[in-house]
């Protein structure tokens, strides 16, 4: 259930953002959700390395809820980070890339 809620308010807050400096939120979305995906894998393949390192079994006779919890922050810091970043980018006006590198931008054409 707090994986549900979890995955509810980044897809918010990346909805909010997106809607904010008019970007295609659903791709925005999708990467927050991927993001924390990915920051809880990699904060769980840290402590299996930690743990084999100092020689510890703690990985495999730990409950897989708890493994899940003590993974946790390592994702909402990888989306919180992420998060940040675009804010910062699309805040001081930098160009993202064009939807269609082929489209001919005509305001570039005026002189």
């Amino acid at each position: 259930m707090l994986g549900i809620l979890l995955i509810y308010f980044i897809w918010k807050q990346f909805n909010e953002l997106a809607v904010q400096y008019h970007k295609k939120p659903w791709r925005y979305e999708l990467l927050g959700i991927a993001t924390y995906y990915i920051g809880t894998f990699i904060g769980g393949m840290m402590m299996a390395i930690i743990c084999v390192m100092i020689g510890s079994d703690l990985i495999v006779t730990t409950h897989e809820l708890v493994l899940g919890l003590l993974a946790m922050p390592f994702g909402i810091l990888c989306v919180w980070g992420l998060y940040k970043l675009l804010q910062h980018k699309w805040a001081t006006g930098a160009k993202a890339v064009e939807d269609d590198p082929f489209e001919i931008n005509q305001s570039a054409n005026k002189n």
